[in-house]
């Protein structure tokens, strides 16, 4: 028995909305499910129609190169155009990351999770479902040790009262090559080394200019994140919304709210 496949249902969505005919082939396949399929067919109706008309359906063709040029922002517009989602909220200017699903969207979604609960739950004989309550007693979620585990290492800026991770700012001394004296720091956050390495060296060539050693050579960097650093090094570092040192030591954020 073929195994069920996430990807097949977002395909065979996009087929179908991939022009008109489609999109209303799909459409009425769905509406037949939802409301035709309780509907029982008149006895004359079926006496008149040929083993051609009984058998023929929604035919979909379809567009491989589509999928080869759609990127995700036209994918979304296209879903937004068709009814399958709209911006949670849209009438208020929408709320940034969250979507409503639309007549087709629910239909979609809908067979999506009866197709899972299939696969996954109803033909396997080890697995058994459970529908429970997220509103639970304060002592489950300290024996699960979410309370414990759902934490941040957090910092503050003095400042611009901005949040930062601890665990995703990175820190390095700015040492000169000739006297290996450190004469301050570049605080910078998390991305990959080239972005990182650049936003240093803009940090660090204006540390020089401001310390009068403009033009001199410094050594390679050596980031570490600032859950790893003193509180005199803290004192140090310079907060990425100001370029002043005036981060608060890191600090747990619990981010399970009971």
């Amino acid at each position: 028995m073929p195994s069920f496949n996430i990807s097949s249902l977002a395909l065979l969505c996009l087929i179908s909305a991939s022009n008109i005919n489609n999109m209303q082939a799909f459409q009425t396949s769905l509406s037949r499910t939802g409301r035709s399929a309780l509907r029982p067919t008149p006895t004359s109706i079926i006496r008149h129609m040929s083993a051609t008309e009984t058998d023929a359906g929604p035919k979909v063709v379809p567009n491989d190169e589509a999928y080869e040029k759609a990127s995700m922002d036209d994918i979304v517009s296209l879903c937004k155009r068709r009814g399958f989602i709209f911006p949670s909220s849209e009438i208020y200017n929408g709320f940034a990351g969250f979507y409503d699903y639309g007549p087709l969207g629910s239909e979609l979604k809908k067979n999506v999770k009866d197709a899972w609960w299939r696969n996954f739950v109803t033909r396997r004989e080890d697995v058994v479902g459970l529908d429970s309550s997220i509103i639970h007693n304060p002592s489950t979620w300290k024996s699960s040790g979410h309370l414990d585990g759902f934490s941040d290492p957090m910092v503050d800026c003095k400042e611009t009262k901005l949040r930062y991770r601890a665990d995703q700012l990175f820190a390095a001394p700015i040492i000169l090559k000739e006297s290996s004296e450190t004469i301050g720091w570049v605080c910078v956050q998390e991305a990959n080394d080239a972005d990182m390495l650049k936003a240093a060296k803009k940090m660090a060539k204006k540390v020089l200019k401001d310390t009068d050693h403009k033009g001199e050579e410094i050594e390679a960097f050596s980031f570490r994140d600032l859950t790893e650093a003193s509180e005199e090094e803290m004192a140090q570092i310079p907060s990425p919304g100001s370029g002043q040192p005036n981060l608060t030591m890191p600090h747990d954020f619990i981010l399970l709210r009971i």
